[in-house]
């Protein structure tokens, strides 16, 4: 049976995909975004091994809930295509009981390389929705604020497209690093190349998880930065509003 390395599991959430959602988040990130709010999934060997069926079994418990709902299991992290593998055995079960999949991730491990493409081929098989956060649309300033450059994760969002997979963009505006009206419309430009996306959410970056930077001894470098104006939220979902006829 396969396992995965889980970090936590919240089993009512409600803005992790449409409904109420069952969800997984998992352990392990090869990003280090300067804003990160959960710090503690960065190190794939932390966390608790979780076998498919554990999970399944769990799950079953709240399914009714769900359903009626409209919603279904989300898999976050973390970053949850590190650990592939189990996302195809976990998400293959589900579809076996009719349970609506999502996937949210930052698509940082995503490469064109054959194996990886033929297992991402048969995850998507068995995934109705992916969750996109893109951090920012410059490669340089994406290295700056997550230590990896973004040209990977903007041709997964191609390949995406290229497959008919529906896709929510996500986007955290975070005030210095992400908040600047060119980058804004340079990524609705790059949205606009795209015909599969089905909604924008325009995250508003926030410091709840500083506590979290501080128990692991790490330095939090946005300690001194406010959250955006509600204007300047509304700014944002404008603006990437060019790429999409509805924007949340």
């Amino acid at each position: 049976m396969a396992t995965g390395r889980i970090h936590s599991i919240e089993t009512f959430g409600a803005v992790d995909g449409p409904g109420l959602r069952y969800v997984v988040f998992t352990q392990g990130c090869n990003l280090r975004c300067q804003f990160c709010h959960n710090p503690d999934t960065w190190k794939l060997a932390n966390g608790k091994e979780m076998t498919v069926q554990e999970i399944i079994d769990d799950l079953l418990d709240y399914l009714p809930f769900f359903q009626a709902s409209g919603g279904g299991i989300t898999v976050s992290g973390g970053e949850p295509l590190l650990q592939i593998d189990f996302l195809i055995a976990l998400f293959k079960e589900c579809k076996k009981h009719g349970i609506h999949t999502t996937i949210d991730t930052s698509g940082g491990p995503f490469s064109r390389r054959p194996a990886f493409l033929l297992k991402m081929q048969e995850l998507l098989v068995y995934t109705d929705l992916i969750m996109l956060d893109i951090k920012h649309i410059d490669s340089e300033q994406h290295k700056v604020i997550t230590g990896l450059p973004n040209e990977h994760i903007l041709d997964f969002a191609n390949y995406l497209a290229e497959n008919d997979m529906p896709v929510w963009i996500r986007h955290v505006l975070v005030p210095t690093l992400s908040d600047f009206d060119d980058d804004l419309n340079r990524l609705a430009d790059f949205l606009k190349t795209l015909d599969n996306i089905e909604k924008i959410e325009v995250l508003p970056y926030h410091q709840l998880g500083v506590y979290k930077w501080k128990n692991l001894g790490l330095e939090y470098k946005l300690e001194n930065v406010a959250p955006p104006t509600e204007e300047r939220v509304e700014n944002a979902k404008r603006i990437l509003g060019k790429a999409l006829v509805v924007v949340s």
